[in-house]
C-alpha cells in the first residue's frame, strides 16, 4: 500500500514536470516565432529595395530657375505649368529648389487670354442675372455649402460673409505673439485653406491674373524685382552663381530664351553639372550651350518626360566614360612613385662588357676577323689541330 504522502510528493514531481515541458515549448515556440518574424521582415525589406533599385540612381539635386520676364506661362493656367514643370525636372533627380523671377509689370499684367476669359464670363454672368440664361444646377459655395440660382448672389455672400471672417483670422494671428499664434494657426488653419480654395474659383484677382499666388501655391519661391531693364536677369544668374557655389544643386533647368544666361550655362558645364533649357527658340543659343533642351510643347504634352529617360542614360553613360579616362597629374605620380623608395638592381647590362671579351677572345684564335666565314678545309684543318 503507498502512503498519503508518497502520492503527493509523486503528484508534485508529475506537476513540476508538466510545468517545465510547457515552459520549454513556449520558448521553443517564441524563439521559432521570431525567427519567423525576421525573414519575412528581411523578405519585405529585399522587396521594398527592389522596387525603389530603379529610382536610386536619380539622385541628382535639380534647381528650376524660372525668368518669367522672357517666359510667363500664359495663356496657360501657371499652376498647371508649373505641375509639369516639377514632375519633368524630377526625371533628371530630386527637385530641390524651384525659384522664378520677375519685375512688379509682369506679375500685375493680364495676357490677352485670360482678358477674353474674364469678358465671356462676365457676360454669361448679366444674362444669367437678367434670367436670359438658367442653369440646370445652382451654384453651390464651396465653404458653407449654400446654394445660389446665380453666381452674382454667390459672390455677394461670399464677399459679405466669408472674406469678412477671413480677414478677421489673419488680424487675429498678426496681432498674437508666442504660444498664442502657434495655437491660432493651428485652430484656423483648415478654414483658411478651405476659404483660398473657394477664392480661387469665385473671385477675380484683385492684381493681374493670380501669377504669383498660383506659382506660390504650386511650391515655386516667387520674387519680385525692379522695373529696370536686365534686372530680373541679373538676379536671377546671382541667384543661379550662388548654388553653384555652395553645391546645392547638380542639375540645372533652366526656363528662358535670353542669350544672356549663356556665360552662366557654359559655368554650370565647366563645373560638370547637367544643364537643361525650356524655351521655344528651335535654334537659340542657349539650346546650343547645353546638355539638353524642351519646348513649351514638348513640356505640355508629356513627350519631354519620355524623352528624358533617354537623356539620363546617356548622362550615366557619359560619367561612366568619365571615370575610365587617364589623367596624368604628376603630383600624384610622385607621392605614389618616390624615386628615393625605388630599389636599384643590378641588371645583366653591367656585365655585358665582360661577356663581349669573353667572346672576342674566342674569335682572336687566328681564325682571321669575325666576319670572315671559314670554308671548309679551314674547319677541318682546325679540328686537326686541336686534336
Amino acid at each position: 500500500m503507498v502512503s498519503f504522502g508518497s502520492c503527493s510528493i509523486y503528484r508534485r514531481t508529475e506537476n513540476r514536470f508538466l510545468m517545465c515541458s510547457i515552459l520549454k515549448f513556449r520558448s521553443i515556440y517564441g524563439s521559432f516565432k521570431f525567427f519567423h518574424s525576421k525573414l519575412n521582415r528581411g523578405s519585405s525589406a529585399s522587396d521594398k529595395t527592389s522596387k525603389l533599385e530603379p529610382n536610386r540612381n536619380n539622385h541628382n539635386r535639380v534647381g528650376i530657375f524660372w525668368d518669367l520676364d522672357n517666359k510667363p506661362p500664359n495663356p496657360i493656367p501657371p499652376y498647371e505649368v508649373a505641375n509639369k514643370l516639377r514632375i519633368v525636372a524630377s526625371s533628371f533627380g530630386v527637385v530641390r529648389h524651384m525659384v522664378a523671377y520677375a519685375n512688379s509689370h509682369t506679375f500685375s499684367s493680364v495676357p490677352h487670354a485670360v482678358r477674353q476669359r474674364r469678358k465671356e464670363k462676365e457676360l454669361y454672368n448679366r444674362l444669367e442675372s437678367k434670367g436670359v440664361i438658367k442653369r440646370n444646377e445652382p451654384h453651390v459655395c464651396r465653404v458653407c455649402g449654400r446654394k445660389f440660382y446665380t453666381n452674382e448672389k454667390l459672390v455677394n455672400h461670399f464677399k459679405q460673409l466669408h472674406e469678412s471672417e477671413q480677414t478677421k483670422r489673419v488680424n487675429q494671428i498678426a496681432s498674437a505673439r508666442g504660444s498664442r499664434r502657434v495655437k491660432l494657426v493651428a485652430k484656423y488653419s483648415m478654414k483658411m485653406e478651405k476659404y483660398k480654395k473657394a477664392a480661387r474659383d469665385i473671385l477675380t484677382p484683385r492684381v493681374g491674373y493670380g501669377l504669383a499666388d498660383e506659382l506660390k501655391r504650386a511650391g515655386f519661391w516667387v520674387q519680385t524685382v525692379l522695373d529696370k531693364p536686365q534686372a530680373a536677369d541679373r538676379a536671377l544668374e546671382s541667384h543661379m552663381v550662388d548654388m553653384m557655389d555652395h553645391r546645392r544643386v547638380e542639375c540645372i533647368v533652366l526656363v528662358s530664351d535670353d542669350y544672356d544666361f549663356a556665360n552662366v550655362i557654359r559655368e554650370a558645364k565647366l563645373r560638370c553639372l547637367k544643364t537643361v533649357v525650356i524655351g521655344d527658340t528651335s535654334d537659340g543659343v542657349l539650346k546650343r550651350i547645353a546638355d539638353t533642351s524642351f519646348s513649351w510643347e514638348e513640356i505640355l504634352m508629356g513627350k519631354a518626360k519620355k524623352e528624358a529617360v533617354s537623356v539620363v542614360e546617356n548622362w550615366k553613360d557619359r560619367d561612366i566614360l568619365k571615370r575610365l579616362e587617364w589623367t596624368y597629374n604628376p603630383e600624384v605620380d610622385k607621392k605614389k612613385y618616390d624615386p628615393a623608395d625605388v630599389v636599384i638592381e643590378e641588371s645583366e647590362d653591367e656585365n655585358i662588357e665582360d661577356i663581349c671579351d669573353d667572346v672576342d677572345d674566342d674569335y682572336k684564335d687566328g681564325g682571321g676577323a669575325w666576319w670572315e666565314l671559314d670554308s671548309d678545309e679551314n674547319v677541318t684543318n682546325e679540328q686537326t689541330r686541336k686534336v
